[in-house]
């Protein structure tokens, strides 16, 4: 039996109205179904959301703080049944569900100690002839009501990250789910409610970019933050007008294995992080750039660990490889591979939605699977032999959200960091990795911002400044 998702719309969870449905991708049956926003629930949200954030703004922070932190208990206690969800809604892997879950837990703890370290200043305003007699202080106050854009590929985590930020600096967040995952978003936002959070703190909507556009235009709406594709992100800037954004646009990651590197090591951990999720991540490895010295044994050795994962059921707990979020998506990284004008070395084949894992060697550099986001289970191998003009190389893409880099070479390791033109460098490690607690985020079309907690509160408090005329902490002459 399909359970139907609700919205959850000023105050009241509500069922009731039109539907649409989730097919699985895995399954090919419909898994999950969930009540379209209607015309008017924009509107709503907007105005319960302002009316509600005084009541959010009140808690104290060691109030939200401890919410927060049984959030990440129920996470941790309702993980199987959540990445069940993921598995069923996204054909996410098992095993990569309990992860998304885990992170989950630590991402509403470490919200936790962020709502813990808000605070301000006492300024130095006596330095200056005009501001003696006077005190000064600043503390950062909830900017009120906050909209969460969400992505299909980590519904759990990426919704904890922007609703626990928020709900951190005292705001009342309006969620708009993506369309792929309806449950597993009404699971997160239950977290937080279950927890002890207040009905005024969260709202969520389903639906597409319309009801997006709607909320985003939202006068009472002022914070947003949007994870999803670079033309969807300018969508959203466009309809948000003079609001404030904190984008995350996607990549074309880039990992650069020397020819000091740890090949084994190297092809071990991007045959691991380049197909997770089936690739379907922002920070997925997508070009690998060798050495030319290396290339051939790289190919070989990668394509021996791709050999071994294990393509399937995602509800198999050995599962390694699932289904891509549709058909579409995997017919479309098939067909790239295709064309890529390179040698298809292992995978390039498809069951419905579920695309092989794919290594191509050599494309040219104008390829599809090199200058745009594959977002799907599709690396690129290609030789360099020159480490200055392989930075160029990488620097060549529109996108710049994180790299890899293989390299024991202290030289070049500062000269990366230095020179490449992403908002992250992982070194002896794929692009593909992520600690929850630390910056995150990218320049040029992969969008600006950082999704750290901590950063994140930030983004979501407004600094308010207090003077004291006349009233001196710092004596009078």
């Amino acid at each position: 039996m399909v359970d139907r998702t609700p919205t959850l719309l000023g105050g009241k969870w509500i069922s009731e109205g039109s539907a649409f449905e989730r097919v699985g991708p895995f399954v090919r049956t419909v898994v999950s179904s969930a009540r379209a926003a209607e015309s008017g629930d924009a509107r709503v949200a907007a105005e319960y959301a302002k009316a509600g954030s005084r009541t959010v703004a009140r808690l104290a922070p060691a109030t939200r703080a401890a919410v927060l932190e049984r959030a990440a208990a129920l996470a941790t206690e309702r993980r199987d049944a959540i990445a069940r969800l993921l598995a069923l809604e996204l054909g996410k892997p098992l095993r990569d569900g309990l992860g998304e879950l885990d992170r989950v837990a630590d991402t509403f703890a470490v919200c936790a100690a962020a709502a813990r370290d808000i605070g301000g200043d006492v300024l130095p305003v006596a330095g200056w002839a005009r501001g003696a007699g006077n005190t000064a202080m600043t503390y950062r106050a909830p900017a009120g009501v906050a909209l969460a854009i969400t992505p299909f590929n980590a519904p759990a985590n990426l919704l904890a990250h922007k609703l626990g930020a928020s709900f951190a600096a005292g705001n009342s967040t309006i969620v708009k789910a993506p369309p792929q995952a309806p449950a597993v978003s009404a699971a997160i936002v239950m977290l937080l409610l279950d927890a002890g959070a207040p009905v005024e703190a969260v709202q969520l909507l389903h639906g597409g970019g319309e009801v997006g556009a709607e909320l985003c235009a939202a006068p009472e709406v002022a914070v947003i933050s949007f994870t999803g594709s670079a033309e969807t992100g300018a969508a959203v800037a466009r309809a948000a007008g003079a609001k404030r954004l904190v984008l995350e646009l996607g990549g074309n990651a880039a990992t650069i294995v020397c020819d000091d590197a740890d090949l084994e090591h190297a092809a071990k951990t991007c045959a691991r992080t380049g197909y997770s999720n089936s690739g379907q991540s922002c920070i997925s490895v997508q070009r690998i750039y060798v050495d030319r010295a290396q290339k051939d044994r790289f190919v070989d050795l990668l394509t021996a660990e791709v050999k071994q994962l294990v393509v399937g059921d995602p509800l198999d707990p050995a599962t390694d490889v699932g289904s891509m979020v549709d058909e579409a998506a995997a017919e479309r990284v098939q067909r790239w591979a295709a064309q890529s004008g390179g040698q298809i070395a292992h995978g390039g084949t498809r069951d419905g939605a579920t695309l092989s894992p794919t290594v191509v060697v050599g494309p040219p550099e104008d390829a599809e699977v090199v200058v745009k986001e594959v977002f799907g289970a599709l690396v690129a191998v290609l030789p360099f032999d020159d480490f200055d003009t392989v930075l160029e190389t990488c620097n060549r893409s529109s996108f710049g959200l994180q790299a890899g880099l293989f390299t024991q070479d202290a030289d070049r390791i500062f000269q990366a960091w230095r020179e490449l033109e992403v908002g992250g460098l992982i070194v002896n490690g794929s692009s593909n990795y992520r600690l929850d607690h630390v910056p995150f985020g990218g320049v040029k079309d992969s969008g600006f911002g950082r999704e750290d907690p901590r950063h994140m509160v930030e983004d979501y408090t407004v600094v308010k400044t207090l003077i004291l005329r006349g009233l001196s902490i710092w004596g009078e002459n």
